[in-house]
């Protein structure tokens, strides 16, 4: 309480500098929410205290700012970068906050001409733009934020070299001469570190708030997307149930796949849909025989019975096709072939070892098997060719062929 009470009691730049101090640790480390909200309300209260005093006006430009007074132009964007690292459920009302912060510090900005004219030219142009001025903008945005650091740096490093050059100073001579100068000179230096600040402030402001404003168009699509989807929840759940029951059914029946026969295959299409439209079962598999009548045309699907007289056959033959009727199913086909060629195949095999049995069963002929087989194929050769006399075959040799 003592410290709460101390701290509505501080004046502005005291507010100002826990403020920054606390956006500058947020900026470079991990943000720690209680540090962030704590941050936010002292930017609010040194918002109210600048609001208050009527330090900037709409009427005035940045030279007529004072210089103790142009570091609180800052505190609309601090605050926009504290907010924007609010964490909570709804995100929407965080960046929108933000956005406004952030358009408040611009259009102060705007209203001191600080804003460049590029920058001022792109917000006149909004959506018109292209992506090459988009790119233009960005790459000139990235300079301005590299000259501004480069500049904050070179301060820096000045104030540094002169702040030892005073120290060294002071242990020679107790009085310097050039004190009110080297004062001038660091009133000068903390506007232009000011400018510079505020300068790499706008850079970053502009794109935080495009950022912000993407960010806030895949929200409010999410939103919407899940406000349509919001009937589908109960489907998911649905599904989720019935994927849990497929998983179950699966581990239970490879429980059981080591101690069950595996069922035969389905070859028949026709029998494959029955099975999944539920109008037989898997177990009927070896009863089903592949007989399937081929379509009738004409008054003998009406007829639906055996043709007996002329008459009816001749009526049959009505509208029928202008082509062959298939006499059989492709899966009565398929099942022909192969079973064609299962009789080919064993056909085959039966062969080969019948020649291999024959051929180690005779073994090698003797001399005078070798004789004998040489004269019966000689004898063979006469009787044929006795038979078949030369130019037997050939019909042009024919006076009548």
């Amino acid at each position: 309480m003592v410290e709460g009470k101390m701290e509505e009691e501080l004046p502005l730049h005291a507010l100002f500098e826990q403020a920054r101090q606390i956006h500058s640790n947020a900026s470079e480390s991990s943000v720690d929410q209680d540090n962030v909200k704590k941050g936010i309300e002292l930017l609010r209260r040194c918002d109210g205290m600048v609001s208050k005093l009527g330090l900037f006006s709409s009427n005035e430009t940045k030279d007529d700012v004072s210089t103790s007074n142009i570091k609180y132009l800052l505190v609309p964007f601090y605050l926009a970068e504290l907010t924007e690292k609010v964490s909570q459920d709804d995100r929407i009302p965080v960046i929108k906050a933000s956005q406004d912060h952030l358009k408040e510090f611009m259009s102060i900005c705007e209203a001191l001409e600080l804003v460049p004219e590029d920058e001022l030219e792109a917000i006149r142009q909004g959506a018109s733009d292209t992506f090459a001025t988009r790119r233009a903008k960005k790459i000139a945005r990235f300079k301005r934020q590299k000259a501004a650091e480069a500049k904050l740096q070179e301060i820096k490093e000045r104030k540094e070299r002169r702040g030892r050059s005073l120290r060294a100073a002071a242990l020679s001579t107790p009085v310097d001469v050039g004190d009110e100068d080297a004062l001038e000179d660091d009133g000068e230096e903390e506007r232009e570190a000011w400018l510079s600040t505020i300068s790499l402030a706008l850079c970053k402001a502009f794109d935080l708030l495009e950022m912000l404003k993407k960010e806030e168009e895949m929200l409010l699509a999410v939103k919407e997307r899940q406000s349509k989807d919001g009937e589908e929840e109960f489907a998911r759940e649905v599904l989720d149930e019935r994927t849990k029951k497929v998983e179950t059914w699966h581990r239970s029946a490879a429980a059981r796949a080591p101690l069950s026969k595996p069922v035969e295959p389905i070859t028949c299409a026709t029998f494959a849909q029955d099975v999944i439209e539920g109008r037989a079962s898997v177990s009927q598999a070896g009863d089903h025989k592949h007989h399937h009548q081929p379509l009738i045309f004409g008054p003998a699907s009406l007829i639906n019975r055996p043709i007996t007289s002329e008459r009816e056959r001749i009526a049959a033959q009505v509208f029928q096709p202008g082509y062959r009727l298939p006499t059989m199913s492709i899966e009565e086909a398929g099942l022909r072939e192969m079973e064609i060629m299962n009789k080919w195949q064993e056909r085959n095999a039966e062969l080969m070892k019948e020649a291999t049995s024959s051929w180690h069963r005779d073994g090698p002929r003797t001399a005078e098997e070798e004789e004998d087989f040489e004269e019966a194929k000689a004898r063979a050769w006469d009787d044929w060719k006795d038979d078949n006399p030369r130019g037997a075959g050939n019909k042009k040799l024919t006076p009548c062929g």
